[in-house]
């Protein structure tokens, strides 16, 4: 099988996922997985497409990550390794679809606006 490319994204982080056939290594900017997401949610995070699949050990995968937090960064793993494994065997979709796993989730930071401390928040209102 030749390398599988897919790209996942959430919030400001990008993940290009390269999925090809192997023992199950996931390697996020050429270190472990477990070693770049410490704690053991986000290392479930990522790992959610392959159980879902009981495919943990069959393919490697090789994962340059950029930009946004580390939260996004796992959820943009997520979403790219679905995709690669979607590209890979087309019936994997509606088991991946079934556990949410396929959607994009669209939520950006809104901008903050000029005269407001934040987005929405606003300056306290004096009458006099």
């Amino acid at each position: 099988m030749e390398s599988i490319n897919a790209i996942g994204r959430r919030k400001a982080a990008v993940a290009r996922v390269y999925l090809n056939d192997g023992k199950g290594n996931i390697t996020v900017n050429d270190r472990d997985y477990k070693e770049y997401f410490g704690t053991e949610t986000l290392q479930f995070v990522v790992t959610q497409p392959l159980v879902a699949l009981n495919a943990t050990d069959k393919y490697d995968i090789n994962v340059n990550l950029d930009g946004g937090g580390i939260r996004g960064q796992a959820e943009a793993l997520r979403l790219g390794i679905t995709r690669a494994l979607i590209e890979a065997d087309a019936e994997n979709k509606s088991v991946l679809k079934a556990k949410g796993f396929v959607t994009r989730d669209p939520r950006e930071v809104e901008r903050k606006k000029p005269g407001q401390p934040k987005a929405r928040k606003r300056f306290q209102f004096s009458k006099r």
